[in-house]
């Protein structure tokens, strides 16, 4: 086990290495995206890597096209198109989201010189039969922009086959989980965010092959007569997670659970293998876990967080914000009303990419998780 979790955390580590290693290596085509309502499976079966720009820490040229208000992670992430870190991409998909991304996407193909540049225009409000509609006639009208940029043809089987590897990807990062879940001491929660991260820019095939063999390597580890912490639920929007996980432990807490986009909300949903394959991923897309720029009713997201923090036997939710982000921001009264009618404590911590305020956060941390 100590192998597969070597190799994800060195890639956690340095994504953008491990992809300049292996372009060189086996060359192909790699292709950026931002956000997990990206249609990898479609990237896959183009033939190309799909890989999760997560940016960086130190800003300097970004700043010069981005208002200083701009969350850090758009910051980060054109910070290092900027610097020449992103050479190795092929091109770049700009899913709709939030609006600091939506805006980030015209100064990017203006000014970022990565390959080609292709919008996916996703419907926000997901809950009308009508955007369903929309939402697979925009998956097909993705197949074709990345058929013409990559010059290939996709065919039905390739992208059933890519469909079958992704739900088999999600089913084995869920499992993770799971196992984390039901005994935090077989697998510290910093590694199972190294898994995540690492699945998304990782070779699939290679990524498959390790998965398989981690889950079966966890599920035969004993049950570990280490203190339990206070079981934690995080929730937020926090994309290149600083090591708050460590933290968290160190403060007495254990994480079992999350709503990441970078978490539980990437692997969520699988994709039915029959019918219109592109129909399907489409539906997945429409139908799993609703993001805070999307809109699926009036309370999904708390009812969901409720839930999972249930289902944990959380004591208590932590919610991280990265500063700026409007969307979040603008869900967190509610939710955390949902919470406390449910009796379930909970925390916001605004951060940044980088944690300068580890004191600060430690601090509240260890006061939080006192009071549970």
């Amino acid at each position: 086990m100590m192998n597969n979790l070597e190799l994800f955390r060195s890639i956690a580590k340095n994504p953008n290495g491990y992809a300049e290693g292996l372009k060189k290596e086996r060359g192909g085509k790699i292709v950026g995206y931002f956000c997990s309502y990206a249609p990898e499976e479609i990237i896959s079966a183009a033939g190309a890597v799909p890989f999760r720009i997560f940016g960086k820490g130190d800003i300097a040229l970004a700043d010069a096209h981005l208002q200083a208000y701009s969350c850090s992670l758009v910051r980060g992430a054109l910070e290092d198109a900027l610097s020449g870190g992103l050479e190795f991409l092929d091109g770049v998909v700009f899913p709709h989201t939030c609006d600091s991304i939506q805006r980030l996407s015209d100064i990017w193909r203006m000014n970022a010189g990565t390959g080609f540049h292709i919008d996916v225009v996703l419907p926000v409000k997901l809950d009308a039969d009508s955007s369903k509609e929309y939402m697979t006639d925009v998956m097909k009208k993705f197949v074709r922009d990345i058929e013409k940029s990559l010059g290939v043809s996709i065919s039905a089987d390739s992208l059933r086959a890519c469909a079958e590897k992704y739900n088999r990807i999600r089913k084995y990062l869920k499992k993770i989980f799971e196992i984390r879940s039901k005994n935090p001491a077989v697998i510290r929660s910093s590694d199972v965010h190294a898994i995540i991260k690492a699945s998304m820019v990782m070779d699939r095939d290679l990524l498959l092959k390790e998965l398989a063999s981690l889950v079966e390597e966890l599920q035969k580890e004993p049950e570990k007569g280490k203190p339990a912490g206070k079981r934690i639920v995080l929730a937020g929007g926090i994309c290149n997670l600083p090591d708050i996980y460590s933290l968290i432990e160190d403060s007495g807490g254990d994480v079992v659970w999350d709503d990441f986009c970078t978490g539980s909300r990437y692997f969520e949903g699988a994709i039915d293998l029959n019918g219109d394959v592109v129909q399907s991923i489409a539906e997945r897309y429409s139908n799993r876990v609703v993001c805070p720029a999307k809109h699926s009713g009036l309370f999904p997201r708390g009812e969901h967080l409720v839930k999972i923090a249930k289902e944990n036997n959380a004591k208590g939710v932590i919610f991280l914000f990265l500063k700026f982000c409007d969307p979040h921001s603008f869900d967190y009264p509610y939710i955390k009303e949902m919470l406390d009618r449910e009796g379930i404590p909970s925390m916001l911590f605004e951060i940044e990419e980088q944690l300068p305020s580890e004191g600060q956060f430690k601090t509240r941390c260890e006061a939080f998780l006192e009071m549970l």
